[in-house]
């Protein structure tokens, strides 16, 4: 004992123990430091592969979306052009100068049951009424209702008149 209270007498011992003490202190935060980094390499690690998981996910889902969008995109496609087929038929409908012309073949028939007894020159007398008919109704004031109400502006022929048929029989 008395050979250590002789070495703490010594200024030496004292600045050994001095710079023992701040190696320890040194020492021990460096291994403190490398153990928060090791966790924090492994807490990474684990985000790192986490990310790469819902990376993936993410891209399989989007693939899976991209499939989807192109089958619809596809189907869309064939519809409009079925929508083009059905536009290019429908603008081949009759034209305004047809309804017309089907009209006064339509009024020539009927004045023709009406009037039967020959042939020609009632037809032609027919065609006649029907076309002054129409003209009337082409110019003025018919015209004009025809425009506003379509119904009302044309009589309303009819195909079969079983009133007609049935007398004349």
């Amino acid at each position: 004992m008395e050979l250590l209270t002789e070495a703490l007498k010594d200024r030496f011992t004292w600045g050994l123990l001095l710079g023992l003490l701040v190696a320890a202190f040194l020492w021990k935060g460096g291994f403190t430091a490398r153990r928060n980094l090791a966790r924090e390499l492994k807490r990474a690690e684990a985000e790192i592969k986490n990310l790469q998981a819902h990376l993936s996910t993410h891209l399989k889902i989007n693939a899976s979306g991209n499939e989807s969008l192109q089958t619809e995109l596809e189907s869309l496609r064939q519809q409009n052009t079925i929508l083009r087929v059905n536009i290019a038929s429908l603008r081949q409908k009759t034209s305004g100068a047809e309804q017309r012309l089907l009209h006064v073949y339509e009024v020539a028939i009927r004045t023709m049951r009406e009037q039967a007894p020959g042939f020609a020159p009632v037809w032609e007398n027919a065609l006649r009424q029907g076309e002054a008919e129409a003209s009337a109704q082409d110019s003025g004031f018919q015209k004009i209702v025809r425009r506003i109400m379509p119904r009302f502006g044309r009589s309303q022929p009819s195909l079969i008149d079983t009133d007609d048929s049935s007398s004349h029989s």
